[in-house]
């Protein structure tokens, strides 16, 4: 199963998503991150958290739709801000699709110490969301059970 995270920048939360789902997922399951308008950049934080969790980050970078022509998604996972007024990219492949929205932890301004508070926050919610994720039957699920379930996981606080 293919899983594509969905970002504007991809720099930040979409690679996060992509990074830590690949680190804890199942075998046959993968994840790869783009962004609609992609920024050529990895924020540094994101970078250096994943790396302080054991995530191999050499093969993430910032990228667009190139990421997965050659290998179509299964299901796509917006993690843009609607709340916050951020628009979110589309996908208009036949792929299942839900929103999980994210807090942009890189807009937050202070120390480093308040920085990272704020994308361990982040890294959390993500890993309460998989957790929810990983435990869905998906041979059992129809396509709209599935878009019902990931939906419900996406308004986990």
């Amino acid at each position: 199963m293919n899983i594509l995270f969905m970002c504007t920048a991809n720099s930040c939360r979409s690679v996060l998503s992509e990074g830590l789902f690949n680190h804890v997922a199942p075998e046959g399951m993968t994840a790869v991150s783009s962004g609609s308008f992609p920024s050529g950049r990895l924020n540094p934080h994101a970078v250096s958290t994943l790396q302080g969790l054991g995530v191999d980050t050499s093969k993430l970078y910032s990228k667009g739709s190139e990421s997965f022509q050659d290998n179509p998604p299964d299901i796509v996972i917006t993690v843009c801000d609607k709340a916050g007024g951020e628009p979110c990219p589309v996908y208009f492949g036949p792929a299942i699709k839900s929103h999980w929205g994210l807090s942009d932890p890189s807009d937050v301004e202070g120390s480093d110490e308040e920085i990272q508070v704020a994308f361990d926050a982040t890294v959390a919610l993500i890993r309460r969301r998989f957790a929810a994720f990983f435990t869905l039957d998906f041979e059992a699920l129809s396509a709209a059970e599935l878009k019902h379930a990931l939906d419900q996981i996406g308004e986990l606080p």
